[in-house]
């Protein structure tokens, strides 16, 4: 994907990922991503139908929840021990073009 497709492609994920140009099987990843994320609680059958649907099996449905769990605990994690990111990983580091923008 050429460059400039790529970080239009980003930007539009980071408005809003229903309106980025993604296929069925990605926006339905990544609605699941975002409840599981926001109000798990809320899962239900109809989210586990969908998901399978687009092709999901159990195994798949199993490690997309585990996936998205998992990082939501190591941001709580580090969230609650106040661990700051390195400079690299910094929007605003990327954004200022510091150091760390390209590394």
């Amino acid at each position: 994907m050429p460059e400039h497709e790529r970080e239009a492609l980003l930007d539009a994920l980071k408005r809003d990922h229903r309106a980025a140009p993604l296929d069925e099987r990605a926006h339905a990843l990544l609605d699941y991503a975002l409840k599981c994320t926001l109000t798990p609680a809320d899962i239900d059958a109809g989210d586990i139908e969908r998901l399978r649907a687009v092709g999901l099996d159990d195994r798949g449905i199993h490690d997309l929840c585990a996936i998205v769990a998992y990082y939501a605990f190591v941001n709580r994690i580090a969230d609650g021990l106040g661990v700051e990111l390195e400079p690299r990983w910094s929007v605003r580091d990327r954004e200022s073009g510091g150091e760390g923008a390209n590394g």
